[in-house]
């Protein structure tokens, strides 16, 4: 056996250096579903192509915006905030066309790096090591492979099926492959995949795939097809889908995987990098003494697109966002929950709200690394002013709102200081660090919020408060559905908050934020950039698992076996005290609003609606901007990349799936 280990620190340095091995291929290979260069004959040469195999994962598609937008905008999920036209071609589908980057970035990306895997499974007999090895790395390859092809196939529909090795003259006049054998293709690979794949990562890496998840892939990938109304040996996908995720049920332990009996340690900070519920991963950099990190990718501003800027309302926030050492940089404030989503979640027992969106806002100190000492200047004072601007009961002049949080500032010799939150205790205001508590998530707020809370200045309720309730608080109270126009977007101006709301501040600028991207542990800082923070993402995790076997028990008319499955994820996240909320049926209603609750914002809204054949259902409560834009003549498919259609010889013939570039769209006779 080889003896080289990958940690996960050399695994990222071979990524990045990998990389210049492919800098010779064609320019059109970058985005061409044909192939590249480089035909390895060394293990440590393959192998390196295999890690490079990897580099899109996190490099791209899950620490980039244009991934996330590409699969969850455009949905009943999400909207802009106060409903701006910035992103209005995928946010709403104003405008949709070749060019738009998400759908162009993406398809590029993709077939780039399948180039690579297919070079890594053709060439595998023609290496020199340890058979075994061999085999599970090609596993790995085959799983990757797959991945790429289901997320082409999911949203670009029948793409060009491609499997030869990088290398040789480019195809420029490519044809199109009828989805029923891009499907076949990817259950083959992943099939094979899971007899090579170990249970454990090789090497003991956690950023590679293992028969987890070939097997949650391949319960995917079943469910996703079952939306193209495909068959299997004459029986429906849905059923196929069924008995893979029972599967990896009912036998978890013998795939290594597992679901958290609790659903807060899903995103406890210490699980963040080692989460014994993922099945997939995309596997961040981690800062420290390793040079590794300069090879890295650095470019992970997830959680700066799906935060508000609680410095909107800077008299109760007093540190602005470019040096805010708590929330980071959360300049960009985008992705914006709807009232859909919002409403979807019963805050009252659903832990779910609190691990997912972050309501409540408040000041930091720095205490700890003497920069931001306790004391009045990150104390806000209640003035007669502040409290006329956001409706503060002005009982309250003269009180306090206190840091909730101290930041310590720890150095690193790569990825310079990291930024780890401690919480103040409720009632203690004496700056003495020796009080400070460790947390399992910080920003995952206390619920519901106590009407004597000092430690916050700003609260999104979820609960509808009444005037005398609001009046019991000293800081600024803003019912979430106050955010909210009579058709469910967002208000757009001041002169909207002021005729719904009465007073004139930005508190309208202020939405639920999505939590899941923002963290706080040693590891994932880039020093004085505090835009970008990198933990590991989630791909996919063993909670889909269950959702695909409720979904396929649904579809399958079996509604009392589907609730039993969701009712394990509802128990799971129910809170102390609280009464349990269990299904006794589940219709298809019921699995898409489950999925929202548990998956929002984890990249798969979009492939979940258009398997659902939902949109036109959806969209109207969740988003009636882009409903009244959703064509499902063309909307069900993504537009195929400009810059592909640009290079090929046949860009007519291959159609562009009806965005106009074309005269047609090139799907006709493929789509069974």
């Amino acid at each position: 056996m080889t003896t080289e280990k990958y940690t996960r620190k050399t695994f990222i340095k071979t990524a990045g250096l990998g990389f210049f091995a492919l800098l010779s291929a064609c320019k059109l290979d970058e985005y061409n579903p044909t192939a590249g260069d480089a035909t390895p004959t060394s293990f440590k040469t393959w192998d390196g192509l295999l890690v490079q195999c990897y580099s899109p994962l996190y490099d791209q598609l899950f620490s980039a915006s244009d991934f996330l937008f590409m699969s969850e905008a455009g949905t009943d999920l999400w909207q802009n905030q106060n409903n701006s036209d910035w992103g209005k071609d995928y946010y709403y589908y104003e405008g949709l066309t070749t060019s738009t980057n998400p759908t162009n970035k993406a398809f590029t990306q993709l077939y780039s790096v399948i180039s690579t895997c297919n070079t890594v499974i053709n060439v595998a007999d023609k290496v020199e090591g340890d058979k075994k090895d061999i085999e599970e790395k090609v596993g790995e390859a085959k799983c990757l492979r797959a991945f790429y092809y289901l997320i082409l196939a999911t949203h670009y529909g029948p793409v060009t099926l491609n499997l030869e090795s990088a290398g040789g003259k480019p195809n420029l006049a490519p044809k199109r492959t009828k989805i029923s054998t891009i499907y076949e293709q990817i259950i083959k690979d992943l099939k094979e995949a899971k007899e090579a794949l170990g249970i454990l990562p090789f090497n003991d890496t956690v950023a590679r795939v293992t028969k987890k998840t070939a097997m949650g892939l391949l319960a995917r990938t079943y469910a996703q097809g079952a939306g193209e109304d495909l068959k299997e040996d004459g029986k429906s996908y849905w059923l196929r889908a069924k008995e893979v995720a029972e599967d990896l049920i009912t036998n978890a332990a013998s795939y290594g995987a597992a679901l958290y009996d609790d659903v807060e340690k899903v995103w406890y900070d210490k699980n963040n990098r080692d989460n014994k519920e993922a099945l997939f991963i995309a596997s961040g950099p981690v800062s420290g003494d390793s040079d590794s990190w300069n090879y890295a990718s650095k470019s992970n501003k997830l959680f700066a697109y799906t935060f508000c800027d609680p410095n909107e309302c800077s008299e109760l926030v007093l540190t602005g966002n470019k040096q805010n050492y708590f929330y980071g940089r959360v300049n960009v404030n985008e992705v914006a929950a709807s009232k859909y989503l919002i409403d979807c979640f019963d805050a009252g027992w659903d832990k779910r709200w609190e691990n997912s969106f972050t309501a409540a806002f408040g000041n930091f100190s720095m205490a700890q690394a003497g920069w931001f000492p306790y004391d009045e200047k990150i104390i806000v004072t209640l003035t007669e002013e502040i409290c006329t601007k956001y409706g503060i009961n002005p009982s309250h002049v003269g009180e306090k709102i206190y840091p909730y949080v101290d930041v310590n500032a720890t150095p690193a010799t790569y990825g310079g200081n990291q930024y780890e939150a401690f919480i103040w205790p409720k009632g203690v205001h004496n700056g003495d660090i020796s009080q400070l508590e460790p947390t399992n998530n910080v920003y995952a707020n206390p619920y519901p919020l106590d009407s004597d809370e000092d430690r916050f200045g700003i609260y999104l309720s979820k609960e509808r408060l009444s005037k005398e309730d609001r009046a019991k608080r000293k800081y600024f109270c803003i019912n979430i559905d106050d955010l909210f126009d009579n058709e469910g977007k967002y208000l757009q101006t001041t002169n909207d908050w002021i005729q719904k709301q009465g007073l004139n501040n930005s508190g309208y600028k202020l939405f639920p934020s999505l939590n899941k991207f923002n963290w706080s542990h040693n590891g994932l800082n880039y020093g004085s950039n505090l835009q970008i923070k990198q933990g590991d993402m989630f791909i996919m995790r063993m909670a889909e698992v269950y959702l695909i076997a409720a979904e396929a028990e649904q579809q399958l008319g079996n509604g009392g076996k589907a609730a039993k499955y969701l009712n394990k994820l509802r128990n799971r996240a129910v809170r102390a005290g609280a009464s349990n909320h269990e299904l006794g049926t589940a219709t298809e209603q019921d699995v898409l609003d489950e999925y929202a609750r548990e998956l929002c914002g984890e990249f798969n809204r979009w492939a979940i609606l258009k398997r659902h054949k939902a949109f036109e259902t959806e969209l109207p409560d969740g988003n009636p901007r882009a409903a009244a834009s959703f064509d499902p003549s063309i909307n069900y498919y993504r537009p195929i990349s400009y810059d592909f259609l640009s290079e090929i010889e046949n860009a007519e013939e291959y159609g562009d799936n009806g965005y106009g570039q074309t005269a047609t769209s090139g799907l006709k006779g493929l789509l069974t």
